[in-house]
């Protein structure tokens, strides 16, 4: 469990780090660069956009205003087998107010 927490530590620091920088209400996709870019330069292995076990056609996830219910259910799905599972929404004057674990 501490090396969960170790990884939930170094994963907040460079979340917390891009909500600095960046500026609220840009497009997901920004934040997904300088997270995945923070992430590497800390010597942690991440992958961007692993694709879904389901597929429907041609829906593609979009990032949401607030985090409901489905949201947790998803990435349960994803994580498939993983100990940690964060969902991280950077439109939020403080980034803990919207990390969930």
């Amino acid at each position: 469990m501490e090396n969960i927490e170790k990884i939930f530590k170094k994963i907040f620091d460079c979340s917390f780090t891009v909500h600095t920088v960046l500026v609220p209400f840009l497009p997901e996709s920004n934040y997904e660069e300088c997270l995945f870019y923070e992430l590497i330069s800390s010597g942690m292995k991440a992958e961007k956009q692993k694709p879904l076990p389901l597929k429907y056609k041609e829906i593609k996830i979009k990032s949401a205003e607030t985090l409901i219910n489905i949201h947790y259910a998803q990435i349960f799905t994803h994580i498939n087998g993983c100990k940690l599972g964060l969902l991280i929404k950077f439109i939020t004057s403080y980034l803990k107010e919207g990390l969930k674990k």
